[in-house]
């Protein structure tokens, strides 16, 4: 299977997502493993383009184009010349179009003709007597509360009439009053993260309603559209189910999978929310789709769950807690009556945990003396709710985990390492792990199609080299060409139970971007335990190497995810800019990155420990 999928492109930073797939993929000539090696630091003698394909579809309201060519003499796009790196690299942008752009590049001996199709995200506005293709809401069958508010909404030709029609009753919709909307989340990577304006005529055609139901009960929504004295009647994808509020049995959901995950929507695009346990069990408030509501408000995938019939929901008091450690973790010990929801805050000096569904009636805490707890807190903010406060003795967390056994709650909280006075880094377990890795997961690449995953490898194991010379454990994600998927990647993290990981890589940018004018080192966190490093090391490289800052970023990846180490991802440069790649593949540059790299983190040891 491709790597490229638009799975793998939801875990990974959108800035790498330049050609992750093989050249094939993109409709790019794709060099022979021997012929890309050749061309990592070698000056391209004839025009070649490594992105876009011959033939790209794009939302996006400009596009780059990235190649190289013989450093003498000029190419041209569209007649006119561009500018080049000293070894003849390329990556200008230009405007695009709704519909077919053509670029025509040439060196003066070979021309290639790209054509990039601009295409419109938004929902076609429709003609006639029609509602919007996938426009009838709800698109899947849904169930909810009784008395919770419920909209539905439709796209139709603008003035017309909308009704909705629910078993006996029909509910007019009125046009939707917002115009504005908002860019994905990847527009933070390229700064265009204004609202965007719904100027056309689309504003007008959106059609709203929204209602409340005082019972139980199914229905198959319906709309009904009215237009120049024709009218039509169109039924919903999704049936609507509204549950019954008392007095039948409540469908309790258990988490089967070691780590559920917990979203603030029913599907993948929504926010994540802190895992919950294998075990866990919540009551079910809604349905969506493919997707269950849990009471305390989180949706998760049904396939992570078992259902079971109770009469009452899953809830519980907690009384005395105690800590105790055991080996490199200290264990916070919360006997409950039922595994309920758990949601976990983070800041510098201190982790919350909060326990959904749960009255306290504690009087009592224990707390050993402790390598890493100063003292432990507990307020019940709200009925329903309690938070325990662990306050940290240093300013740097480790890494936590959570598990259930049987209906008690182990939060599991991480030692520092014990390292050498005299080595800082003595003993220290780090994981590194190169991005990429296989023909099926090439990565970003460079003007001359030298791709990520190779020079990511090579400088992994010049900073393995590094760091093991100060005394660090380093274990790697790989030491090859392996085909691995970002969970697999995390696997290897959680086998390896490391003190500090670090995910290798180079950059790109989505169309949008400017590659000509982008450069630098960029690190990317997910836990607050992460970002004291992630800081510390950016300001390290760029300060120390004179390289340009692309910024520190918190970033929902799947491989700044696992909790249980400070875990960063590391853009090291751009391999889509002109200039930056030449200081990427250059092997001294590359030697003293890694040496840079390895002081840094050995700098920022001596700090925390």
């Amino acid at each position: 299977m491709v790597k490229a999928s638009s799975a793998l492109i939801a875990l990974l930073p959108f800035a790498s997502l330049l050609a992750m797939a093989p050249a094939q993929a993109h409709g790019v000539p794709d060099p022979a493993a021997s012929d890309v090696q050749k061309i990592s630091q070698a000056t391209v003698q004839s025009l070649f383009v490594a992105y876009p394909p011959e033939t790209h579809r794009t939302a996006a309201d400009k596009i780059f184009l990235i190649g190289s060519a013989a450093p003498n003499g000029s190419v041209t796009i569209n007649g006119q010349v561009i500018k080049r790196s000293k070894n003849g690299h390329f990556a200008p942008s230009f405007p695009l179009k709704m519909g077919e752009n053509r670029f025509t590049l040439s060196d003066g001996s070979s021309t290639k003709v790209i054509t990039v199709n601009r295409f419109d995200p938004a929902p076609a506005v429709p003609t006639g007597l029609n509602f919007a293709e996938n426009s009838l809401v709800p698109g899947v069958d849904i169930a909810r509360q009784v008395g919770e508010r419920i909209c539905f909404g439709a796209i139709a030709p603008p003035n017309a009439s909308v009704n909705l029609l629910l078993g006996s009753k029909t509910i007019p919709l009125s046009t939707a009053d917002s115009s504005v909307d908002l860019p994905a989340n990847s527009a933070v990577l390229t700064g265009n993260t204004a609202p965007i304006s719904d100027s056309d005529s689309l504003t007008s055609s959106k059609y709203e309603v929204c209602t409340r139901f005082s019972s139980a009960t199914t229905l198959q929504p319906k709309y009904q559209l009215s237009l120049n004295g024709k009218s039509t009647t169109v039924a919903a994808p999704g049936k609507l189910k509204i549950l019954a509020s008392e007095g039948s049995l409540i469908a309790t959901a258990t988490v089967i999978v070691d780590s559920g995950i917990a979203r603030t929507g029913p599907s993948t695009s929504y926010s994540r929310l802190t895992p919950l346990p294998k075990g866990t069990q919540a009551s079910i408030t809604g349905e969506e789709g493919d997707w269950f509501r849990l009471d305390y408000g989180a949706w998760i995938k049904k396939k992570e769950v078992t259902l079971a019939a109770t009469t009452v929901p899953p809830e519980t008091l907690i009384r005395g807690l105690s800590t105790r450690v055991n080996g490199d973790w200290t264990e916070l010990v919360l006997p409950l009556q039922n595994p309920v929801p758990i949601t976990i805050e983070q800041d510098s000096k201190s982790l919350t945990l909060t326990l959904h569904n749960t009255t306290a009636q504690t009087d009592t805490i224990y707390t050993t003396q402790d390598p890493v707890i100063e003292r432990l807190d507990w307020q019940q903010p709200r009925p329903g709710e309690v938070s325990y406060t662990v306050h940290f003795k240093s300013d740097q967390q480790w890494g936590y985990k959570t598990r259930y056994e049987g209906t008690t709650l182990i939060l599991s909280l991480k030692h520092p390492p014990k390292t050498s006075a005299s080595r800082s880094l003595q003993g220290m377990k780090i994981f590194l792990d190169p991005g990429h890795g296989s023909e099926n997961d090439l990565g970003a690449r460079g003007p001359t199609g030298y791709p990520e995953k190779d020079v990511a490898l090579k400088i992994s194991q010049m900073v393995r080299d590094e760091l093991e010379e100060r005394g660090a454990i380093v274990t790697m994600a790989r030491e090859g060409d392996d085909d691995l998927w970002p969970y697999d990647r995390v696997e290897r993290i959680e086998a390896a139970q490391p003190d500090l990981a670090l995910s290798l890589h180079y950059n790109a940018l989505p169309d949008a971007g400017d590659a000509e004018g982008t450069q630098g080192i960029g690190m990317f966190w997910y836990h607050p335990q992460a970002h004291g490093p992630s800081q510390f090391l950016h300001d390290y490289l760029t300060q120390k190497l004179n390289r340009p800052s692309y910024g520190v970023f918190w970033n929902n990846l799947a491989l700044t995810r696992p909790s249980l180490a400070p875990t960063i991802l590391v853009e090291f440069g751009f391999m889509i800019n002109p200039e930056e790649f030449e200081w990427i593949v250059d092997e001294r540059s590359q030697q003293q990155l890694a040496r840079t790299f390895a002081e840094g983190v050995e700098a920022w040891a001596k700090q925390v420990l």
